[in-house]
């Protein structure tokens, strides 16, 4: 095949009715379900991090770019959170630049939501121009069914907007190109792939990696590898921390805790405590193994677990996997949460390869019933997990006790949140309940609880304008999340506390409480939160 170095490749083959059916079919049920987490305001461990993308979307939109007061909190740079605080000190993202026409468009968290389902989506075509290279009609289909199914790939998708979102679409992309021979647009993509995070040079390194083991590229094999590695260390070791310290005394320090002495570290540092503690190394990829090994299944599933036949894709995913083995982070084995999308590129390129290898496996039908049997148990065990609770109003967010957020109590309540939220100025500053903050968050100064000073543009400490929490949410999930109940045990003397000083109680009904600061409380809604802090907020 021809080498083409500037000339755009076009696909090979047309979309089948079928690759679109289920694209389509994909994006609808991705976008019901995100949306209607979102406007329902179901809570979710992901709420702050989606306000978090929409306010750096939002000051980048206006030339502030990658701004945002609410990733300042989370900063140890800064113990006092800034409006102008650039979010590159935690995570270097410059490829989230790209979406910024279309995030245009709203200028909220609906857009961003959107935008995510359509980026996956989006990916699953690619991974089916990808296997029409190697594979007849039939087995892309499956592949990009089996994608759409998986755990790893619903579940970030179910979630919130997150820049590892973009890992699919630019690494089938870099796939693509490699099958085609075209290094221009593998350079293209490659790039891409970097400016998504600094980690995920990690995953460009694999494919670097396969590429000299294999000895089917060497030289451009070699060239990844030394071009991933450069830059993450170059990101993580001299730019970032042009904005804060975040990436050497938090991230690392936190994620690796097992291979970091003291209180920072470097990336470089890091690699070289590792590989000099081999026996540790192979204590934190193996353990805890039942958890390692449920990880495994879960994201082979929807493949019927054929690729990890293949050295070539343990090869394909093995940096990328490794550092979610190595990290200590509780979620780092949820097959839910975003990190797990770093895998998914190379299990189904390797996928790819496996089949392309093995055509006769394809004409036995009992195969292709058990590949699709394994799809059907993805789809199961995925919704069963209920990701991020985009599915709590059938299924109960915990049977012992019974908790549960059906649509005719949910809708009424978040209706009473939407009024609330109505009655704050656009251009106000804010501190407000993690499942408020996406809504809220298009705008300068935004902050979440307990956090209500932040300093302005022009340097200033300043008392956030309005408090808005949501108590009721927090009640009704206290009995079963410990999580939820310190929570509501933290913010009830918070709250009394701002309410003894300079915040006044302008509107409370169903738990939904909005303060203003300089303002006296209404006596009769303080009368109704003093009846109900000692009769219904108990802890």
């Amino acid at each position: 095949m021809r080498a083409e170095l500037l000339r755009f490749p076009r696909f090979d083959h047309a979309f089948s009715r079928g690759s679109l059916a289920a694209a389509g079919l994909f994006f609808t049920i991705m976008a019901v379900l995100v949306l209607h987490r979102h406007h329902s305001y179901l809570p979710s461990y992901t709420s702050f991090d989606q306000g978090i993308f929409n306010q750096v979307f939002w000051n980048s939109l206006q030339g502030r770019w990658f701004q945002s007061s609410l990733s300042a909190i989370e900063s140890i740079s800064h113990p006092m959170p800034e409006v102008a605080y650039r979010r590159l000190g935690q995570h270097f993202t410059p490829a989230l630049l790209l979406w910024l026409p279309i995030y245009a468009i709203a200028r909220n968290s609906t857009i961003l939501l959107l935008l995510a389902v359509g980026i996956i989506t989006a990916g699953g075509l690619m991974l089916y121009q990808l296997a029409r290279l190697r594979l007849p009609p039939h087995l892309a289909l499956l592949l990009m069914i089996g994608f759409y199914s998986s755990r790893a790939v619903a579940g970030p998708t179910l979630g919130n907007f997150q820049d590892l979102c973009q890992l699919p679409l630019f690494m089938f992309g870099l796939f693509w190109a490699l099958e085609k021979r075209a290094w221009g647009w593998f350079a293209l993509w490659g790039g891409l792939v970097l400016a998504v995070r600094e980690d995920a040079a990690i995953v460009v390194f694999s494919v670097g990696l396969y590429l000299l083991v294999s000895r089917r590229q060497v030289w451009l094999g070699a060239i990844a590898c030394l071009i991933s590695f450069s830059y993450a260390v170059i990101v993580t070791t001299y730019i970032m921390p042009l904005f804060s310290d975040d990436v050497a005394q938090r991230f690392l320090v936190i994620h690796f805790a097992s291979f970091v002495e003291g209180d920072r570290t470097s990336s470089l540092k890091l690699l070289a405590t590792i590989l000099r503690n081999p026996i540790r190394l192979l204590q934190q990829l193996f353990t805890p193994f039942d958890l390692t090994f449920n990880y495994l299944l879960t994201q082979g599933l929807p493949l019927a677990l054929l690729p990890f036949l293949a050295p070539t894709t343990w090869i394909l995913i093995l940096c990328p996997l490794s550092v979610i083995f190595l990290r200590d982070d509780p979620w780092g084995l949820a097959v839910h949460m975003r990190y797990a999308l770093a895998v998914v590129p190379g299990l189904w390129y390797g996928a790819i390869l496996w089949w392309d290898a093995h055509p006769h496996w394809a004409k036995k039908l009992w195969v292709q019933r058990a590949w699709q049997l394994c799809i059907a148990l993805s789809i199961f065990f995925t919704i069963s997990a209920n990701p991020h609770r985009a599915l709590s109003f059938f299924i109960p967010d915990s049977v012992t006790p019974w908790v549960a957020a059906p649509l005719w109590t949910q809708w009424p309540h978040a209706a009473v949140l939407n009024q609330t939220l109505k009655a704050i100025p656009p251009h106000a500053s804010v501190t407000a309940s993690k499942i408020l903050i996406p809504h809220l968050s298009s705008r300068r100064e935004m902050l979440g609880l307990p956090f209500w000073q932040v300093k302005n543009d022009q340097g200033v400490v300043i008392d956030v304008d309005y408090i808005v929490v949501d108590l009721q949410q927090l009640a009704q999930y206290q009995a079963a999340f410990v999580d939820d109940r310190d929570r509501l045990a933290q913010y009830l003397p918070w709250l009394q506390e701002r309410m003894a000083t300079n915040y006044g109680l302008i509107r409370y009904q169903e738990g939904v409480m909005l303060l203003q600061r300089d303002q006296v409380s209404d006596p009769e809604l303080e009368q109704q939160w003093q009846s109900d802090l000692t009769q219904r907020w108990q802890v």
